[in-house]
C-alpha cells in the first residue's frame, strides 16, 4: 500500500511537470512548494517498498499532510482568503522605499504570481486538486501504516 501511495504522488508530480513544460503552465513559489512533499513521499514509498515499517508509513501519511495543508493553503491565497507569501503575492509595504528600491523589488518580482489561478476544473484550482489528493494519499499511507 505504501507503495501505491508513493506511486500516487510520483503522478501528482508528473502532472505537475507535464502541466509545467507541456502545456506551458509556469509554476509560482507556492506550487514549487507543494512538490516538494511529492519528492518525498515517492522517495518514502520507494523506501517502505522494501522496509515496510509502520513509522515509516507514518511518517509517509504526515507528508501528505503537509502537502495537503500547502495545497490548502494556496487555495486561500488564491481566492484571496488571506494574504501569501510577499515574494509572490504581491503586497508588502512599499512606501518606505526609494524609486531605485522599488524598481530592484520590480524587476526582482517573478512572473507568476501565487495568486493568479492559471488552471482549474470543476471550479477547483490545481492548487485544490493537490490538497485534497494528498488527502486522499494521507488515508492510503494510514491504511499502510494499520497494516504493518
Amino acid at each position: 500500500m505504501a507503495f501505491i501511495a508513493g506511486l500516487g504522488s510520483a503522478a501528482l508530480l508528473a502532472g505537475a511537470f507535464f502541466f509545467q513544460y507541456v502545456v506551458g503552465l509556469a509554476p509560482c513559489e507556492l506550487c514549487i512548494w507543494q512538490r516538494w512533499p511529492h519528492a518525498l513521499a515517492f522517495a518514502l514509498g520507494l523506501v517502505a517498498w522494501f522496509i515496510p515499517t509502520s513509522w515509516l508509513m507514518g511518517l509517509g501519511a504526515a507528508v501528505m499532510a503537509l502537502s495537503s495543508a500547502l495545497g490548502l493553503y494556496h487555495t486561500g491565497v488564491e481566492r484571496l482568503w488571506w494574504d501569501g507569501p510577499d515574494s509572490c503575492s504581491g503586497g508588502g509595504n512599499i512606501g518606505s522605499l526609494s524609486p531605485e528600491q522599488l524598481l530592484d523589488q520590480i524587476l526582482a518580482a517573478p512572473v507568476v504570481r501565487c495568486t493568479d489561478v492559471a488552471w482549474e476544473m470543476l471550479g477547483l484550482s490545481m492548487a485544490s486538486w493537490n490538497g485534497l489528493a494528498s488527502l486522499g494519499l494521507m488515508l492510503v499511507w494510514l491504511i499502510a501504516m494499520r497494516r504493518a
